[in-house]
């Protein structure tokens, strides 16, 4: 059979053509070299069946990658790393003030604003220069849950009401004052339309085109701690509960490691692949 007749079943439950190319893009953007992609591409292949999940084909990608370069298996996991914030939505709050201060931005993450009418929990504020935003952040645990358009809808109204009161204080008289939507998975095509038009900046994990959040994050090296292959999930949990949500935190500080009471072998590896991650020289932990 040929893989241009394969049929992939994505998360959604859509079927659609296997494409090759897609899959070589994301393992050449998580940083793997040309014969690594052929290596784990022509492995793929083989496996190959109609109706074969993305999921599968992920996981095995993941797998073989994580063999190879635990930097690059980092990367391509990125997406399934910030799934894994959750289940409150604050460590994505963090990431994203963190990611914004990383691009210049000064921000303030639950903060309470008072608006014209009433006040309002704002996720995050930031401010460059004259650019002054009001930031909700959408996360989502399952990458096919989407912001539809009733979500840029509300928060407009709710930045409307901030504005109101933000270009009455002292200095804002001259400022850009926007609402800002950031979410880690997808917004519906009305919500992207509506956004637009009502000047709001919307971010997704692939939108605006070539400047999306999976975009941004690569370009300012932040990683998560959940994309990292030498932690479980009640490692990363534990972590998450005591705001360590960034492998530069572990990198600066890896007693935070001996607190979740992790021992000194597992402890090494980890401090390993956080070094590789956080391009730090190699230190030998034994």
């Amino acid at each position: 059979m040929s893989t241009a007749t394969v049929q992939v079943t994505k998360a959604s439950g859509e079927k659609q053509a296997f494409d090759e190319s897609k899959l070589r893009r994301s393992l050449s953007n998580a940083g793997a070299g040309e014969e690594l992609i052929k290596q784990i591409i022509d492995s793929i292949e083989e496996k190959l069946y109609d109706g074969i999940t993305t999921r599968k084909i992920y996981k095995e990608a993941f797998r073989q990658l994580k063999n190879a370069s635990k930097k690059a298996a980092v990367s391509y996991n990125l997406k399934e790393a910030i799934l894994e914030l959750g289940p409150t939505g604050f460590p994505f709050e963090k990431f994203v003030a963190e990611m914004l201060n990383r691009m210049g931005y000064q921000t303030e993450v639950g903060v309470i604003v008072k608006g014209e009418c009433v006040n309002h929990e704002i996720d995050v504020l930031a401010s460059k220069d004259n650019d002054h935003f009001m930031i909700e952040c959408k996360f989502h645990n399952r990458k096919e849950n989407t912001c539809n358009v009733q979500v840029p809808l509300y928060i407009q109204s709710r930045f409307l009401d901030v504005k109101k009161n933000w270009m009455s204080l002292p200095g804002h008289k001259h400022k850009v004052h926007k609402g800002w939507i950031v979410t880690n998975t997808r917004f519906t095509q009305d919500a992207e339309q509506y956004g637009e038009c009502a000047g709001l900046k919307l971010l997704s994990w692939d939108y605006p085109k070539n400047n999306g959040l999976k975009e941004l994050i690569s370009r300012v090296g932040l990683h998560p701690v959940t994309s990292l292959s030498s932690l479980n999930r009640e490692e990363k949990s534990m972590l998450l509960d005591m705001e360590v949500i960034f492998c530069t935190q572990l990198h600066e500080n890896p007693d935070h490691l001996g607190k979740i009471g992790m021992d000194n072998r597992k402890a090494a590896k980890v401090r390993k692949e956080v070094d590789a991650v956080c391009n730090s020289k190699s230190v030998n932990y034994e």
